[in-house]
């Protein structure tokens, strides 16, 4: 008999996370001001999720014989995180094999690839939140470095080679080479911005707060050269926006929820206290310049819309009911629904629970008639592989 559960996620308290905004999501007290970064929901071996009954009893999701093909989140990004690119599915297999081959443990800090899954991306913003996705267009990149007195010899190295060609050989530089460009642009950018701050639609704002959280020793993080080359993107609340493999990116500030495949194989190459492998970074970033596509926020209430990305690992919905309405879901597979605001009782067969503050996650397997009845006005994501709905 198909039942509804609880679901119990996995927090990672990793640096560049907040103090306030999971805590008080998941009702639990953080008076020890403990970074709560992400909250993971799904199957991963890093982070398995936990049913729980009506009796309080939990066990591993997986013990119920589910290998979900997504992983769903909720991130709260106080300091930028890592440049970072997620590798196809393809490169993961083989390359997840190599480092296997040579005797690297799966949960050694300089290990690359932690599973043999590509990592293709969906996030909603939950506020006004700041990234970094993709090259920028040639003609802004020729911008950018004539317009900044410190990256003008890196004009050359561009003009020979283009994006990929610039990339690499900032990447690659020494790091005394590194300091010799940044350290200047950092300290022309300090008495700059004592006259007139610099806004968050400016570069030079997040690469004066990269040199003040991530270089040390007065010597400057590479990652710098990522925020004057990468498209600086601002979403407001409920706009998405998809990454796919070798798309570089980095997350600035903000709240969102993240839905991806299964996996956890990052590639990082600055702004970061992790690993930092630039060669793999390298190897897998696709550097043609591109626009950001951001999808317009999922306005419609009493049933749920469905973001479009071209994977069939995940898909990702919103549900908005008002006070004391009622919906009913068709399952075709698994479902993980997340509860962002309000209360709604979630009923299968004779089997029901309310996710409210505190209990704002669920497990259904998909199979019968899933009926919902909000308490109050609710805000619902559904996280899935395969679903379909009907009044």
């Amino acid at each position: 008999m198909s039942a509804i559960y609880f679901l119990e996620g996995v927090v990672k308290n990793y640096d560049w996370g907040g103090d306030s905004f999971l805590p008080q999501l998941l009702g639990v007290d953080n008076t020890t001001k403990k970074p709560f970064a992400e909250y993971w929901m799904g199957t991963h071996p890093q982070g398995m999720s936990s049913l729980v009954d009506g009796n309080g009893t939990s066990r591993p999701l997986s013990e119920k014989g589910v290998a979900l093909s997504f992983l769903l989140k909720v991130l709260d990004v106080k300091e930028m995180l890592s440049i970072q690119v997620h590798p196809t599915r393809e490169a993961a297999i083989r390359e997840f094999a190599l480092e296997n081959e040579a005797g690297i443990a799966i949960d050694a800090p300089y290990r690359n690839y932690k599973d043999q899954n590509h990592k293709p991306e969906l996030m909603v913003a939950l506020g006004p939140f700041w990234l970094l996705h993709g090259f920028k267009h040639p003609e802004l990149i020729r911008d950018v470095l004539a317009n900044t007195p410190e990256f003008i010899p890196l004009i050359s190295v561009w003009e020979k080679g283009g994006n990929q060609e610039l990339y690499k050989f900032v990447m690659e530089m020494s790091q005394e080479q590194v300091d010799a460009m940044l350290c200047p642009l950092m300290l022309r950018l300090k008495k700059e911005a004592v006259q007139t701050p610099f806004p968050k639609n400016n570069p030079a704002f997040w690469a004066l707060r990269a040199a003040h959280i991530y270089s040390k020793g007065g010597h400057m993080d590479r990652g710098i050269f990522s925020i004057y080359l990468f498209n600086l993107v601002s979403l407001n609340k409920g706009e998405a926006i998809f990454q796919d493999a070798g798309i570089p990116h980095a997350y600035l500030e903000g709240q969102n929820v993240e839905i991806m495949a299964n996996s956890d194989n990052v590639l990082r190459g600055g702004l970061t206290g992790k690993h930092i492998d630039v060669a793999a970074l390298l190897k897998h970033t696709r550097c043609e310049g591109i626009s950001p596509v951001i999808f317009s926020p999922l306005i419609t209430q009493e049933k749920p819309k469905w973001f479009s990305t071209p994977v069939d690992d995940f898909k990702l919905g919103q549900l908005f009911l008002r006070e004391n309405k009622s919906y009913q879901i068709n399952g075709e597979g698994p479902i993980i629904f997340l509860l962002l605001q309000g209360s709604v009782e979630l009923v299968v067969g004779t089997s029901s629970i309310t996710l409210k503050q505190g209990k704002l996650s669920a497990y259904w397997e998909g199979k019968g008639v899933l009926h919902l009845q909000s308490k109050e006005d609710t805000v619902l994501y559904l996280a899935s592989s395969a679903i379909h709905s009907s009044e």
